[in-house]
């Protein structure tokens, strides 16, 4: 078990005994962030401050996720328009399937694509499946749909977000690619056994990966969703349509993961997983409630997640956790 979260000490002791540098925890009550917390390291002998910057890993997905979905309330996008009408990958270009790949088979995660093409035998993009017909974990799909978006918008998928999403919500602490100047404030990723890892210092945005963020802005950005700003109703209501099955009662919605969690409330979430940096967010639309929790290190996981979760979440999130288990 955790040691008590109130006892700043106790906690940077424990960290420090299981090769956790930090941990970050944001609590959103009422559709209010309430609370931010940090303990332990960003790197050896730096303390991790309340604006400690964190590589969100995939959670980046919900950045894009949310981007696209404020252009098709705009009316500027269409979930189920064709995307080769505005890109079209080489390598995937005989396949007749490829005039069948929609921004909604993507969101849905049916995207038919592997989750990076080097994971193939000849790594080059191909389908695995037909879009549209089965669930699909899929970076590949979010980086499809980036490059779809630049054509139709001509601008790069940094400045579409940051015009869309980014600047609207305030989230100044929060960018797509490497900037030496967050270096200070960043938490260096650490391995299991407590070494730092080598910083993904990327120059080109990622539709799946790499946010470099802080607590209080993914909260920003979470109570905006809780509150569906930006959104159409009917676009809304789609977003956290319970679409794709995952597992017995765990869904993708759009961009969302959806937790069928009893009594008529379900939670939305997402995670993200790099080397040496973890990362996750809860949220429960009927409370506005909301959890937030990062690590710059590859025990947060197993040795975080449930108890925060527990703790935070209480019986919901007792919920969550019984879904994944099953």
């Amino acid at each position: 078990m955790l040691p008590d979260f109130e006892n700043e000490s106790s906690i940077n002791a424990w960290l420090k005994a299981n090769n956790i540098p930090s941990v970050a925890i944001g609590i959103i009550r009422d559709s209010v962030l309430q609370q931010v917390k940090v303990f332990g390291e960003l790197g050896e002998g730096r303390p991790a401050s309340y604006n400690a910057v964190y590589n969100v890993a995939s959670i980046t997905k919900l950045i894009t996720t949310m981007t696209t979905l404020r252009l098709v309330s705009e009316g500027k996008w269409d979930l189920d328009e064709p995307l080769y009408r505005y890109w079209m990958d080489p390598d995937i270009a005989k396949d007749v399937r490829s005039k069948t790949l929609t921004t909604r088979s993507i969101l849905n995660q049916q995207s038919g694509f592997p989750n990076w093409r080097w994971e193939l035998s000849g790594r080059k993009l191909a389908f695995i499946h037909t879009p549209g017909t089965q669930y699909g974990y899929s970076g590949e799909g979010f980086e499809y749909l980036r490059k779809a978006l630049e054509k139709k918008f001509d601008m790069s998928f940094e400045v579409l977000v940051d015009k869309t999403l980014l600047k609207p919500l305030d989230m100044t602490d929060s960018r797509l690619t490497w900037s030496d100047a967050m270096l200070h404030r960043f938490a260096l990723p650490h391995n299991s056994e407590g070494a730092a890892l080598e910083i993904d210092k990327n120059t080109a945005a990622n539709a799946a990966d790499l946010l470099k963020t802080t607590v209080s802005d993914l909260a920003k950005f979470l109570i905006a969703a809780l509150r569906n700003e930006g959104l159409t109703e009917e676009i809304a209501a789609q977003m956290m349509a319970p679409v794709t099955k995952t597992k017995e009662n765990r869904y993708v919605g759009l961009g969302w993961f959806i937790y069928d969690i009893g009594n008529g409330e379900y939670a939305l979430s997402h995670g993200g997983d790099d080397p040496g940096s973890h990362s996750i967010c809860f949220l429960l639309p009927k409370t506005g409630d909301g959890l937030i929790i990062f690590s710059n290190s590859d025990n947060a996981p197993k040795m975080l997640y449930s108890d925060l979760i527990r703790a935070y979440l209480g019986e919901k999130g007792q919920a969550i956790i019984d879904i994944e288990l099953k």
